[in-house]
């Protein structure tokens, strides 16, 4: 940013705010350095929420240690200082799915980590990612990947075997 002569007021991840705007030559210089080492500038205010938005969400799912969210609706939207039903449709408009979708697709996701790590039973895992019973956590893994999780344990432990042989 400095050697670029852009004015900041501070640098987070994913953010940086301006103190004032710049002109055009300088966003796309800036565009350029970021591609460099491979990130993107986002300047549409839709798609920085939606961005915004999935953050929340893999930050919330897979590197939180709180306890579980029970209403994610109310979480977004307390978080970012929008209305939910606005979040909704904006996401669904621009990704082209919900975002209870997206929130099902990461929870499986950090369900098959939890796994593969065996440091959890399932029905720890279920508690952790706020799932109603093993049950419910056992149809949505089935839904999704068409395993269940024990049949995906057992696979994740022949690979780990094989690795453990090398």
């Amino acid at each position: 940013m400095q050697d670029l002569d852009i004015p900041y007021q501070r640098i987070d991840l994913g953010e940086v705010l301006m103190t004032k705007p710049i002109d055009q030559e300088k966003v796309e210089n800036f565009r350029k350095v970021l591609l460099k080492y491979g990130l993107e500038l986002i300047d549409d205010k839709k798609a920085v929420l939606i961005s915004q938005i999935k953050g929340v969400i893999i930050e919330m799912i897979h590197y939180s240690e709180d306890e579980p969210v029970v209403n994610f609706s109310t979480f977004l939207s307390d978080k970012l200082s929008y209305n939910y039903t606005y979040l909704s449709n904006l996401f669904s408009e621009i990704q082209g799915s919900t975002i209870e979708q997206f929130i099902i697709l990461h929870k499986i996701e950090r369900v098959k980590e939890l796994i593969i790590y065996n440091e959890l039973n399932l029905t720890e895992i279920a508690w952790k990612l706020h799932y109603s019973s093993v049950a419910h956590l056992s149809n949505q893994f089935k839904k999704i990947t068409g395993l269940t999780p024990s049949y995906f344990k057992a696979m994740a432990n022949k690979k780990r075997e094989v690795l453990e042989n090398l």
